[in-house]
């Protein structure tokens, strides 16, 4: 993975830039704190220390000295003031900035299709999304605290050490651009090294997450064991990466502080030949010490603080590679106004093909009328899921064209397309929110008697009302705490509520027992009336009402009618039919 500064910087800045405000204050405050801290105080201190050896009166020397102290006083107030400034515009900024990159990272990802969750451990995008926004915090710190701060006490110190003893200023300036050098060249050589260890840390947060959304199959198989010797040899691998990583960065450590080492010892030897000969009073000697020391902290900390940026960087660029990701399912730059209201729906020599080159339609066509009810049998793979994905957009058609209303769905956005569809899945994940949120979802601004209806349309108020809080009861990850049939009535309610023209369920009842689906049906019996209904069954009991049933077989359409006809034909249906057991497919 290749670090593109810019391509972070692109994104990073049209969020930093609107609160260049704080940001001034953050700049304007810290540097004067520096400057009154780090180079006027120990200026003052020379002052005194020379005033004592001077050899002058006492009471001269204290007139003096006193005359310092209020000036040293006045330079403590407007250090601390300043930087208490400086540590609330920070406050501001950073937090401002912070929760625009995770809206904007939230709105990044909700545009990436279907497809793209479908291939991302979903642990690891989060991982890499909370990281990207905290490794903002963690630049900013280091810009602020470090970089900045170098930049303003190296800078005075120079500044001081020019007027004073030229030099020892040309000593301090070469050996800290050399310093500098040899950070960034050990900087870049590790940066290889952190985005091993990112790269590795989010494979571990991925196989984390994925182990613990699966407990249940985990418990079912036994398969703990196994579980746990993968675990390792992933955590093996981070951690040999990781030890590479913080080991290449003691050996860093060790040759700046023979650095630090060998310019201690000239200065030294400088200053005391200087002192020796009269050009350097005790009052220098202590601002040079005190110079050299206060150079050293902040050069030291500034090398593992650009360490630190650099592994913050390389976290950022592993979102950033997601941005940049092009969008699978791209909405019309111009799009058209909505114009779906009766549900006509109409597949136009439709060629289709998933990016693993398998080809599901050719040239395929398919008309469904207002109000029809329609069913799509077939075995796995004949095509049927990739009817409702292409009516959808979760996927788009390589070749013809899906048309409602006679309005291509390319045309218009996939939030004004879905608006007029009400899908219910085969396996219905809720959000972790109360049961009334769930059915209400599709319909926010919903009364509770609307909800409590649809509810009892989905035989879901049963189970519901014998909930101890009722409608406010939360459903758990994933609605883990509803059992595979609650959830599906939950979602089969929701459906119902959101009241859309077209209506597409996809295996709506697979979760529920014989009872509960025929009291179901007869909801969607109501349910179906005056819209365009698309089922998706292989239990083939689902679709038996239906106007017309299509029978697809490797991506065509090799039978259609109603449920006694094509029984009559005794075709390709008729056998799907006869292997059934109690209404599945062997």
């Amino acid at each position: 993975m290749k670090v593109d500064f810019s391509r972070i910087l692109y994104y990073l800045w049209p969020h930093v830039k609107k609160h260049w405000v704080s940001f001034s204050f953050i700049l304007l405050g810290y540097t004067i704190a520096i400057v009154f801290d780090h180079i006027i105080k120990p200026l003052i201190f020379k002052e005194i220390i020379d005033l004592f050896s001077s050899g002058l009166v006492k009471d001269v020397i204290l007139n003096q000295v006193m005359y310092l102290f209020l000036i040293m006083c006045i330079v403590v107030v407007v250090h601390n003031v300043l930087f208490r400034v400086g540590d609330f515009a920070t406050t501001h900024f950073q937090s401002k900035v912070m929760k625009r990159l995770y809206d904007f990272t939230f709105e990044k990802l909700l545009k990436h299709s279907y497809h793209f969750f479908s291939n991302n451990f979903s642990g690891s995008i989060i991982a890499k999304a909370k990281r990207f926004t905290r490794s903002f915090e963690t630049l900013a710190d280091i810009a602020s605290f470090q970089i900045w701060f170098s930049i303003v006490t190296l800078s005075g110190i120079l500044v001081v050490l020019f007027l004073q003893i030229p030099i020892l200023a040309y000593v301090f300036l070469t050996w800290s651009v050399f310093y500098v050098l040899v950070t960034i060249l050990f900087i870049r050589k590790k940066i290889t090294y952190d985005m091993q260890e990112a790269a590795a840390d989010s494979l571990v947060t991925g196989r984390f997450s994925d182990v613990i959304s699966n407990i249940l199959n985990i418990k079912i198989f036994s398969s703990h064991r196994q579980e746990e010797i993968n675990f390792k040899l992933i955590t093996s691998d981070e951690e040999i990466k990781r030890r590479r990583a913080w080991n290449f960065g003691n050996f860093q450590n060790t040759v700046q502080s023979f650095m630090m080492a060998f310019l201690q010892i000239v200065v030294l030897y400088i200053n005391i030949q200087f002192w020796y000969t009269g050009r350097l009073s005790l009052g220098m000697f202590v601002l040079i010490q005190t110079y050299m020391f206060s150079l050293f902290d902040i050069l030291w900390n500034l090398g593992r603080s650009l360490t630190k940026a650099m592994k913050a960087i390389t976290d950022m660029q592993e979102v950033v590679n997601i941005f940049d990701t092009p969008l699978d399912i791209i909405d019309s730059i111009i799009p058209e106004n909505l114009k779906i209201q009766e549900g006509h729906i109409f597949f136009k020599n439709v060629s289709f093909s998933y990016i693993d080159g398998n080809s599901v339609f050719t040239d395929f066509n398919l008309e469904i009328t207002p109000g029809e009810r329609v069913g799509l049998v077939g075995h796995s793979g004949a095509g049927k899921s990739t009817v409702t994905k292409l009516l959808l957009r979760f996927a788009d058609t390589i070749e013809g064209s899906v048309i409602i209303d006679g309005q291509d769905i390319k045309n218009i956005t996939q939030n004004d397309l879905r608006s007029k569809i009400s899908y219910v899945p085969q396996e219905s994940i809720l959000f972790h929110r109360t049961i009334g949120e769930n059915i209400a979802y599709g319909k926010p601004d919903v009364t509770k008697e609307e909800i409590i209806n649809v509810a009892k349309k989905a035989h879901a108020h049963e189970f519901i009302s014998e909930l101890p809080k009722g409608y406010d009861t939360l459903v758990g990850e994933r609605g883990i705490k509803l059992s595979g049939g609650e959830r599906q009535r939950v979602a089969i309610a929701r459906a119902m509520l959101k009241d859309s023209p077209i209506l597409v369920l996809d295996e709506a009842t697979s979760s529920l027992d014989s009872i509960s689906e025929s009291y179901i049906q007869d909801s969607f019996n109501e349910l179906m009336k005056g819209k365009t209904t698309i089922v998706i069954a292989h239990r083939l009991s689902t679709v038996q009402k239906m106007d017309r049933i299509i029978v697809l077989d490797k991506g065509e359409i090799v039978e259609e009618g109603t449920h006694k006809e094509l029984l009559e034909k005794k075709g390709f249906y008729a056998e799907l039919w006869s292997h059934q057991t109690g209404g599945f497919l062997e």
